[in-house]
């Protein structure tokens, strides 16, 4: 599919500003740097570029008859332009294909939640981050200069999370061989990288892998439907020190289990992946 062409000038409105124009900016000036866009309290007439959150055009919902997602939740500004680019954005750093599912993903984890704060104002905490960027009541701060303030902000966040999604859809091709060569349901990664997203729907218990800290780390794998694991380290590891751990397991090398029961390290790939296969002998859930 063609990339829609966003035009060179935008409006918005003026006045006090939320999460919805802020992100719809930062979202149409990472998408095009150059954009040239105007706070305005009505669009002018015969205003030829894109309008947002004003005017009762495509990227409005202020009006009757504003659209709604499949699943009820409106849309505001930000969902709006979203749908139109957000796929176009995110093709900046993985396929066509993964670009389109991780676009529908993160408008439901993120931008959802975002557009229901805007349109019901049922609260949402990065909302009123944004809001805590207009100026104070008695402040005689420009509005437009806190607005850029709020969007360069917004611009980091989106940008942030664009290199995460595309981290892990990096990272897929590599866990996916790690998950091939599993044993006894512990998954073994060479290397750290994001491994959530093929793990979970996976037969996979465990994981194991170098730890950024050093020595090795094991994880369980958490059910893709309830966010649970199907199998936990043992109670009884729980936050001890590494000199009780190990008389425990008989495990040389295991220094550490989360009271959590989520996460334990050892100094070698050995005894990580000796502890998954101990825990899942243990069979214990919380």
């Amino acid at each position: 599919m063609e990339p829609r062409q966003i035009p060179s000038r935008a409006v918005t409105h003026a006045g006090k500003f939320h999460a919805d124009d802020v992100f719809s900016s930062a979202l149409l000036r990472l998408l095009q740097p150059g954009l040239e866009i105007s706070r305005v309290y009505q669009v002018p007439e015969g205003f030829d570029g894109l309008a947002f959150d004003v005017g009762w055009g495509e990227f409005d919902h202020h009006q009757k008859g504003a659209p709604l997602r499949e699943n009820g939740v409106p849309y505001a500004a930000f969902g709006l332009l979203w749908r139109a680019f957000g796929a176009q954005f995110l093709e900046q750093g993985c396929s066509p294909e993964d670009a389109a599912r991780e676009a529908a993903r993160f408008d439901e984890e993120f931008v959802q939640p975002l557009d229901l704060d805007d349109n019901t104002g049922c609260g949402h905490p990065l909302a009123s981050v944004i809001g805590c960027f207009n100026p104070a009541w008695d402040s005689d701060r420009p509005a437009d200069q806190c607005f850029w303030e709020a969007v360069a902000f917004a611009s980091t966040v989106l940008q942030k999370r664009a290199e995460d999604i595309w981290a892990v859809n990096r990272a897929s091709d590599l866990v996916r061989k790690a998950l091939s060569r599993m044993k006894d349901g512990i998954v073994v990664l060479e290397k750290y990288c994001p491994w959530k997203m093929i793990l979970k729907p996976s037969p996979a218990l465990f994981v194991v892998y170098p730890s950024q800290r050093g020595g090795y780390g094991a994880q369980v794998v958490p059910d893709k439907e309830t966010g649970e694991p199907l199998v936990d380290f043992p109670a009884a590891w729980a936050g001890k020190p590494a000199e009780e751990l190990q008389r425990l397991t008989g495990i040389p090398t295991l220094r550490f289990c989360h009271n959590g029961r989520f996460l334990v390290t050892a100094d070698t790939q050995e005894d990580a992946v000796a502890a998954c296969r101990l825990a899942r002998q243990a069979g214990e859930k919380k």
